[in-house]
């Protein structure tokens, strides 16, 4: 099962007591995956999702909250990857008006119901209300990325009002969610890892919230060991390609000049130098007689690059 079905299906399993937030919920399931039809006459409500847990969650707040049962249908599309969907619908006018009518879904025009493309503010005033909103938004319409792989949670909303109302309402609890059109839809997004832990904890889905936790430390962890051998590797290569300019000047010298002819403390290290070649800085100064420090050693293998160099401009740049 995938990270965001874990989270969907442990948010499906949190029911909050206050009715007003059971409303508040139904309402972010419905404005994400429902449909109302036929307004001017039989009004009714159908919620269609492709999670199960979604659908049970959706049948408990409409029993909860306003006393309702409701059939769910399942239907198998064997064209599809995704064979099958759940379906939930209210065809009680009544009921299905008493629903939209409590969410804010809809609002009296006289004896008609006209269709709100806005989320109604009494819906969420109370900061539980928003969350519960939010949630039912990612139950209805939302998705989060495998962290494993990358930091990614969307929520899929078909009319820009209702993107721009959902993202304000996010960031009302300090987060930074963008909205981008795609197609013929429009996204709200969070990409940071901390977001998405912040979001996840907005909604109240502490299981996933761990499990994102322990994997960002797990990679947090990689990456601090890929930096320090990358980093390790590099001083290596570094290391090792002095040391093979230093063995190149020495033997150079030595052709030329005869190493005796060096300063005695230049030919000590020089002398070193060859017998250990794989020798850090600092590991070639303790061979030294006193012991020299690694800026020492570095000074005196300067020294020589400098007597290597006038050698070969001597002899016209031979080498």
């Amino acid at each position: 099962m995938s990270f965001s079905s874990n989270v969907k299906r442990e948010l499906s399993r949190q029911i909050e007591i206050p009715r007003h937030c059971q409303i508040a919920e139904i309402a972010g399931i419905i404005n994400m995956c429902g449909k109302i039809l036929d307004l001017s006459g039989n009004v009714s409500i159908k919620i269609q999702t492709e999670n199960a847990a979604v659908a049970r969650k959706s049948f408990t707040l409409l029993k909860k909250a306003f006393n309702i049962n409701t059939e769910v249908l399942i239907r198998r599309n064997t064209q599809l990857k995704k064979n099958r969907s759940y379906i939930l619908e209210v065809t009680d006018t009544d009921l299905a008006k008493k629903v939209l009518l409590a969410t804010g879904i809809v609002t009296r025009q006289g004896e008609k119901l006209k269709k709100q493309l806005s989320i109604d503010p009494l819906l969420i005033q109370h900061t539980c209300c928003k969350r519960a909103y939010i949630r039912g938004a990612f139950l209805g319409g939302g998705s989060v990325s495998d962290p494993e792989k990358t930091y990614h949670l969307e929520f899929v909303n078909t009319t820009q009002t209702h993107s721009k109302q959902l993202q304000a309402l996010i960031n009302s609890f300090g987060m930074d969610a963008k909205t981008i059109p795609r197609k013929k839809n429009f996204i709200v997004y969070l990409k940071e890892g901390e977001q998405i832990v912040e979001i996840l904890n907005i909604m109240e889905a502490h299981i996933a919230l761990m499990d994102l936790e322990n994997i960002r430390i797990i990679k947090e962890m990689r990456n601090n060991v890929n930096r320090m051998v990358n980093c390790e590797t590099a001083n290596l290569k570094k290391t090792v390609s002095a040391a093979v300019r230093q063995v190149e000047d020495i033997t150079y010298i030595d052709q030329v000049l005869g190493l005796h002819n060096l300063p005695p403390q230049l030919e000590e290290v020089a002398q070193y130098r060859l017998q250990h070649q794989d020798a850090s800085l600092k590991e070639l100064g303790t061979y030294l007689n006193p012991p020299v420090g690694k800026s020492g050693v570095n000074h005196r293998l300067r020294k020589i690059n400098e007597i290597a160099e006038r050698l070969k401009e001597e002899r016209g740049g031979l080498s």
